[in-house]
């Protein structure tokens, strides 16, 4: 089930959108042919969340491809690659629990332990809208 579906390359659909920060781009395909144009389209956009898959390895040669293509290091620094929490995820679902969970922690500066070793408040009052909407 999808909520829309899209034929167009990675940068042809990034370009009619206006993000804002409270919008993520998730880029999960492992093929740089569309990894790395959909990056530099999320990195021109004020997207607050630019996630990719892959290992430490593929995002250093990532970051050397999009370096040498012009893309300059503030703007690298936005990609959060490998994206997700380290919370041992294996499955496709537990995997895009550890994004979400990431986005979420990077929209409220915390970033998680069990509540039940923590002592401060549970719910605290936002100083900024969420990442996603909310």
């Amino acid at each position: 089930m999808a909520d829309e579906v899209v034929m167009k390359w990675p940068q042809e659909y990034l370009a009619d959108k206006e993000l804002t920060p409270r919008d993520a781009v998730l880029v999960f395909t492992h093929d740089p042919k569309f990894d790395e144009p959909a990056i530099r389209a999320a990195l021109a956009t004020d997207a607050g969340y630019i996630g990719a898959l892959g290992s430490r390895r593929t995002q250093r040669d990532r970051l050397d491809r999009l370096s040498e293509g012009g893309i300059d290091k503030a703007s690298l620094e936005r990609i959060i690659a490998p994206c997700g929490l380290d919370i041992g995820a294996r499955t496709a679902e537990e995997t895009a629990v550890s994004i979400l969970a990431e986005i979420i922690g990077r929209g409220t500066g915390r970033f998680g332990q069990p509540l039940s070793e923590t002592t401060n408040a549970i719910h605290t009052p936002r100083t900024t809208a969420p990442l996603g909407g909310g």
